[in-house]
């Protein structure tokens, strides 16, 4: 792996996205632990790209205008429902109170979507990964370990993102207007990424 590998994905990983948007909301109202769980859920939702890479499938979603739009879609309708369910919640956080009980399954699966339906993941290991894969009969073996050291990365950075955000989580609900309007705020971003999404290009 050269350092070329290392500072792209490091570079990638880093720019906010809905990934580390999820992982920053999850710390803020539900406290560190839920956002290590969503770092991991958004981290798990690469797996299907990484095969879908491996197996051709990427190639396919690629050459094929109706399979890209397809998931694009289907990502920007949950997108669109993420911020409408950000928006609507208006659940109490207790600043004297412990991080409320979390719901690992929902925080799993919401995080594990959150990527599985972003066809640019796809596109991202069938045109990048790639690169830097020697040819050969080890190149299988390659790409997948490069998918794994680039899954690392992001569960590192997205941990970091959410272990911050949760530092200050007791100065946000200490003040519910500011909860209140990082709930907006985090809604409006996610309608503004639906947008990005909606109108992208292969």
């Amino acid at each position: 792996m050269t350092t070329a590998f290392w500072i792209t994905t490091l570079v990638i990983v880093a720019t906010p996205g809905t990934g580390v948007l999820y992982t920053v909301g999850a710390a803020l109202s539900r406290g560190s632990r839920a956002s290590l769980l969503a770092a991991f859920a958004c981290t798990l939702g690469i797996v299907p790209h990484v095969l879908a890479a491996v197996t051709g499938l990427a190639a396919l979603l690629h050459a094929s205008a109706v399979a890209f739009d397809s998931l694009r879609f289907l990502g920007v309708a949950y997108l669109v429902y993420l911020a409408w369910k950000t928006w609507r919640d208006d659940s109490a956080l207790v600043a004297d109170a412990p991080a409320p009980r979390i719901d690992a399954l929902a925080v799993v699966r919401t995080g594990i979507l959150i990527n599985v339906l972003n066809p640019k993941l796809t596109l991202f290991f069938f045109a990048f990964l790639p690169q830097f894969v020697p040819s050969g009969p080890d190149a299988l073996r390659q790409m997948l370990v490069l998918s794994g050291a680039f899954m690392g990365v992001t569960l590192a950075v997205f941990a970091v993102y959410g272990l911050l955000a949760s530092v200050f989580r007791r100065h946000v609900i200490e003040r519910p207007r500011v909860a209140t309007a990082l709930r907006r705020g985090f809604a409006a971003t996610y309608v503004l990424l639906a947008a990005r999404l909606a109108t992208s290009e292969r």
